[in-house]
Formats: structure tokens, sequence, C-alpha cells
């Protein structure tokens, strides 16, 4: 009996994805429960799992787009039985055979190893840099020079021949030369790449915040120094008893809640001509992927400790570099915090993540000068830079709201008592 592997519904803005990966080949036996691909759509990416155990046949291949719905894969359950019986039913002795076999090949692959890296100490050095930028392999190219060795000519002219994959070469041996032998062969100075879905709807995204909405932002600094020293007396403690480190984000997290609720006009967004104000205080906080930039959601942060928001934010982190993340992870944040200063951005004009009103960018902390009591010290500095849609919030609410920021920052025992 054959069991359809389809792809299921993630939420109802997304009906299609792309089949990024497959983690089991065609006619392999799979148990129930295993992951066997990774979807990645125009949100999130995620996993899916053989709903029975069976030899597996794959439908699709990998980087083809898929609807929802569609049967990317078929599973064999009859195979079961067969499947697991094959390895009882071996002899002891088949065993014993195939580890000699085993044995063997591995001697054989340390000679052919030893015997290539022979061959390559004879090559000359500029035969060796045009082997290297050309992707060739100097032990099947026939040597013109003396002795039979290979010349830096010999390279080239195999580079010039269009070559066939290896018959026995394992996959990534087989990406490795196709993409060494189109770059030397197309001889080109650039390559191309089609957009992912998430890379795609984060540039919808992006361009439709500049179009739809009247962005401005304003700009000011922070004293960093109170909240580096109590991080610094309290995080032992800290960690002991949460089993998480304190970080400057859920520093970030308070102040831009206890600013929320002092400037309420920041709190809200534009829905055609209705101005709909938000009463609940759901952060999204930045989280940079090898996929693309995910903003999930920091639910109720009025209420939650500083462990609990550091907690959120370190699960989220994971799971969205894992393309783990969920949909309803990604939803209805009312103001997004993003953090450039970690890669060392000094400053930056942030673009909000529409719907939303309003953005806060954090960078990097720096010593700086500053005049303190009229003398001049060197002071942890750190610049904030807030964006804004000017159609829902004016200079004065911006300006407060980055202000109250700001004071809850450089005394952050305001937060803590809830000042």
């Amino acid at each position: 009996m054959a069991t359809a592997i389809k792809i299921p519904a993630m939420g109802e803005s997304i009906s299609s994805g792309i089949l990024a990966a497959w983690h089991v080949k065609d006619g392999d036996y799979v148990e129930k429960g295993q992951t066997i691909f990774e979807l990645e759509t125009d949100k999130i990416t995620s996993e899916g799992n053989a709903e029975e155990s069976g030899v597996i046949s794959l439908k699709v291949a990998e980087g083809d787009e898929v609807d929802v719905g569609q049967v990317v894969a078929e599973i064999d359950t009859e195979a079961k039985g067969e499947a697991k019986a094959e390895p009882a039913d071996k002899p002891k002795s088949a065993t014993e055979a195939k580890e000699t076999s085993e044995s063997k090949s591995e001697e054989n692959d340390q000679k052919a190893a030893t015997a290539k890296a022979s061959e390559n100490d004879t090559l000359s050095p500029a035969a060796r840099r045009a082997a290297e930028e050309t992707g060739v392999d100097p032990s099947s190219v026939d040597g013109s020079g003396k002795d039979g060795r290979v010349t830096k000519a010999d390279i080239l002219n195999a580079a010039e021949k269009p070559q066939s994959a290896p018959a026995k070469a394992t996959p990534e041996k087989t990406v490795s030369a196709t993409t060494s032998t189109s770059k030397a062969t197309a001889g080109e100075r650039e390559t191309r790449k089609k957009m992912s879905p998430l890379r795609r709807k984060i540039a919808e995204r992006l361009v439709s915040a500049t179009q739809e909405a009247a962005l401005l932002t304003t700009f000011n600094e922070v004293d960093m120094g109170a909240v580096m020293e109590l991080r610094k007396k309290h995080q032992d403690k800290f960690v002991d008893r949460h089993g998480v480190k304190l970080g400057f984000m859920s520093f970030f997290v308070k102040a831009v809640t206890h600013a929320l609720q002092a400037v309420p006009a920041v709190n809200g967004r534009i829905e055609g001509d209705t101005i709909v104000s938000n009463h609940y205080f759901d952060i999204g906080v930045a989280v940079g992927t090898d996929k693309g930039l995910m903003v999930p959601t920091v639910r109720d942060c009025e209420s939650k400790t500083f462990a609990q928001i550091e907690q959120d934010i370190l699960n989220y982190a994971k799971a969205a570099r894992d393309g783990k993340i969920k949909m309803d992870d990604l939803q209805g944040g009312v103001f997004t915090i993003s953090n450039g200063g970690i890669y060392g951005s000094m400053l930056s004009t942030p673009i909000i993540n529409y719907p939303q009103p309003a953005i806060l960018g954090l960078h990097n902390i720096q010593q700086r000068p500053v005049v303190r009591n009229g003398e001049i010290v060197a002071r942890p500095m750190m610049y904030l830079a807030l964006s804004y849609d000017h159609r829902l919030i004016d200079g004065k609410e911006a300006v407060t709201f980055l202000i109250k920021v700001k004071e809850a920052i450089e005394d952050p025992a305001s937060l803590l008592f809830d000042l």
C-alpha cells in the first residue's frame, strides 16, 4: 500500500513553496516521523516528516516549486517487513566479509589519496595554481612534461574540454566539480541565482513599506554604562537561577514597552482611513539567519520578567536558524527592535516592519568622549535610531518616545521597579 506525502497547509497566505532539500534518497527506507524534506516558503522554512514507515519514492526534485496539497513522495508501507528482516537474515560470515571489504576499501582509498598527494607534489607552482583556479583534477590529466609530469598548459587544455561527471563521484564531489567546471568553461564574471521565496517576500515588504508609509528617522544616543554595570554585577547569579544570560535586548524590550505605555500614539497602525490603537505590547525582535531576516514576536512584554524575555528570544532565535520557526511566531507584533550593532553597525536608518508604525535600530557600543558634570569623560555610548510612519506619528511623539527609551536604559532601576 502506498501512502502519499503531501505539502501541508501552513497558513492562509501561503499557497506554495520551494522544496529546498530532500533528507532522503529515492528508494530509501524511512521510519515514521523521520524528517524527509525541507520546505522554504515566503515566510518560513519548515520540515516534512514521514507519516508511515516504508520505502520512499520521490516525485519532485530539489528546487522545484510545489503547491500546498501537492504529492511530493509516496511511501510503500508493505516493504516494511522485508526491509527490517534483511539484516537479521544475514549470516555472520557475510557480516565479516562486509567488514573485510570495507577495510580493504578504506585501505585502497588511503593508498589512492597518498598517490594523489604524491602526484600533486610533483606539480609546478604554476600548474598547481592553474588546477586550483580551474577545478581540474591533475590526476585525470595526461601529462606532456618530462617523465609524464602535468604542466600548466595541460591543465588549461583540460579545462577547455567538456568534462563528464565521474561515474562514482559522491554528491559533494559532483557538486563541487560541476560548479568549478561551470565557472571555468563559462569564463563569466558574474553568476545568477533565483531569489528564494523568503528573500522575495522580504524585498516586497521593504518596497511596500517605503511606498505605503511616510518614513522618517530620528536619532539619539544612550549611555550604556548603567546597564553594563548591572549585567556585570548580577550576570552569574542570573544565569545560575534562570539558566539563561542577561543580555541587552531584554532591557530594550522593557524600555520600548515602557515608552509605548507613555506614548500610546506609537502603539497603533493605519488601516485605510482608520487608526487602530493597540492595547497590548507584543514586541518583534529581528533575528538574522542564513536565509534572511526574520522577526519573531515576544508576547505580553509588559507582564514578563527579564528572564522570560531572554528565554523567549533565545528560543525564537534558535528556531529561526534551525528552520523550525512557526507562522504564529512571526505575526501580531506592534513594534520591532533591530540590533545592527552585533554586526558592527555604527548608524543606520531601519525600515519599518509594515504595517507596524515604527522600528528601533540599535547600534555598536563604543567608548566616546562625552561631557559629564562639566568634565570630558569616556563612556560606552550607543546611537539609537527610530524610524516611524509620519502619517501616524508626529515628530514630537517620536522624539518623546525615543527619550523615554533613553531614560529607561540610562536608569535601568526604573524598569526593574516599573517606575
